[in-house]
């Protein structure tokens, strides 16, 4: 059983929140073996988060989180969270400090205008976050099936989405998502969602025009051009300065790249699970969940069933931090987002443990 999936069940149950629809628990009769653990090099240690569930602000471990999923960081080092289980986007300063950006302890879908006094906006499990050279935020607001901006001066709008289920690509409103679960931004406005339960990675211009980038909808491991592509389960998405997306197809087990032509191919991974670093056609992932790319090219997965943090470089994939197995929960357990700066750190949202984590290496 995947843990990462058997938790969004224990939430939805216990909170109503839609992180049930991101996954399915499956079950098995077989007996595992107990693991061994990989060694790995990396230096963790902890931006924020006392390890409980809460929602307090504070400064490092005076602070708390509720299941938080994507991170981002901007160009003066500020870390931002969606912090799923408490329907907020968290801001954490590059002191430590972490405060509300937006969003109540209330699910919902309120937008906030520059004339709005005395009303909060809302969102409804907030699974990815990005954030442009501007310091615009992108949320991937999943309950909702909304993609949101939230503006420097505190404005919060909707960039594109009804807020029905559906895969309509259109303008603005007139557009439609099902469960959109990662953001990315690239360095001309224009937005890339991973939408989880379409399958499909789409596309947002500045003007708010959606349009699928790749993906036929349907459930699927195929590469190729445009929609003649499939994926299952794309969890986030990251995008470098060329413009290439790359996806962490997580029920496929696999880091996927899309090419500014709309043409897919397999970045690393066989498509079985498990942990297996070196050459990325033959490495192996175990339900990746989030992926990052920093200024050289290297590409960093929050390879959450593994409990690792991997870095994929000149087509080689090694295991930065983390134990390697799914029972041994130190000193991740679930990381689920990463977010890497320009001096290569990597910044891990790590989901069950409640924490926002920072990997040296």
């Amino acid at each position: 059983m995947k843990r990462y999936k058997l938790k969004n069940i224990i939430i939805a149950a216990i909170s109503v929140l839609p992180a049930l629809i991101l996954s399915s628990c499956s079950k098995s009769s077989t007996v595992q073996p107990l693991p061994t653990a990989i060694s790995t090099a990396g230096v963790v240690t902890t931006i924020a988060g006392n390890g409980q569930t809460g929602s307090g602000n504070g400064t490092g471990t005076a602070a708390s989180f509720y299941y938080p999923q994507g991170v981002a960081i901007d160009a003066a080092g500020n870390l931002f969270v969606a912090d799923q289980g408490n329907n907020q986007i968290r801001k954490i300063s590059t002191k430590g400090t972490v405060t509300t950006l937006a969003g109540t302890l209330v699910a919902g879908n309120t937008n906030v205008s520059a004339t709005t006094i005395g009303v909060a906006a809302l969102f409804n499990g907030p699974t990815g976050v990005a954030v442009d050279g501007t310091g615009n935020v992108y949320v991937a607001d999943f309950g909702n099936n909304l993609v949101r901006k939230i503006a420097p001066t505190g404005v919060v709008t909707t960039l594109a989405g009804s807020g029905k289920t559906g895969s309509t690509n259109a303008a603005g409103t007139g557009a439609s998502f099902n469960g959109p679960s990662g953001v990315a931004v690239d360095l001309t406005g224009n937005v890339y969602v991973a939408d989880f339960n379409n399958n499909l990675i789409r596309q947002i211009t500045p003007a708010g025009v959606v349009t699928t980038l790749a993906g036929s909808g349907k459930a699927g491991n195929i590469n190729g051009t445009g929609t003649a592509a499939s994926f299952n389960g794309p969890r986030s998405v990251a995008v470098d300065l060329a413009g290439n997306v790359y996806v962490a197809d997580a029920n496929n087990n696999l880091i996927r790249e899309i090419m500014p032509g709309g043409v897919v191919t397999t970045f690393a991974g066989t498509g079985a699970a498990g942990n297996k670093s070196g050459a990325a056609t033959a490495a192996t992932f175990s339900y990746p969940s989030g992926v990052a790319v920093d200024g050289a090219g290297n590409v960093y997965i929050a390879d959450a069933n593994n409990n690792l943090i991997r870095e994929i470089s000149a087509g080689t994939v090694t295991s930065i931090a983390g134990s390697g197995y799914l029972i041994l929960t130190s000193p991740f357990s679930a990381p689920v987002g990463v977010a890497a700066d320009a001096a290569g750190n990597v910044y891990v949202a790590n989901d069950y443990g409640n924490l926002i984590q920072k990997v040296t290496h």
